[in-house]
């Protein structure tokens, strides 16, 4: 499992024009599922992702986590972190991005242990094609991979 974090100040995400997703202060969330991919790969990267420490405390030190200032979540399925662009041509392969009935369920549940620990949480659409706004913060972006 393949996480992009982007730590906004506001995030959104429309399908065919209407907005299906929007959070405030909070965390970008691009989550990448591979075809080897477990329940336990996600409840690592939720525990991750919930207690990163990356918001400025009263010292301008990045010290404080998600739950520390009330930070809500925008969780965005994105097969395409798992293109392998290594091959001799141009045309990035997919093969290890997770088939539909293996990333589904583990979308699902990601966000539902997600939602166990930050009150708000909101998400894309699976599958659907989105347009995703986002007004980053710092900027900070990282990658997590389980």
């Amino acid at each position: 499992m393949r996480l992009v974090v982007q730590r906004v100040k506001e995030s959104n995400v429309k399908v065919d024009n209407k907005i299906v997703g929007q959070i405030n202060k909070g965390f970008l969330v691009l989550l990448g599922i591979k075809f080897t991919d477990t329940k336990k790969d996600a409840d690592y990267l939720v525990r991750k992702l919930v207690n990163l420490r990356i918001f400025s405390d009263e010292n301008g030190k990045m010290n404080l986590a998600l739950k520390d200032v009330n930070g809500e979540l925008l969780i965005i399925s994105q097969f395409t972190l798992y293109g392998d662009c290594k091959k001799s041509g141009n045309r990035p392969s997919f093969s290890d991005s997770a088939k539909p009935d293996i990333a589904i369920p583990l979308y699902e549940y990601f966000i539902e242990e997600c939602k166990k620990q930050i009150s708000v949480v909101q998400t894309g659409i699976f599958g659907a094609e989105m347009k995703v706004s986002l007004l980053n913060d710092g900027p900070v972006t990282l990658i997590l991979d389980s």
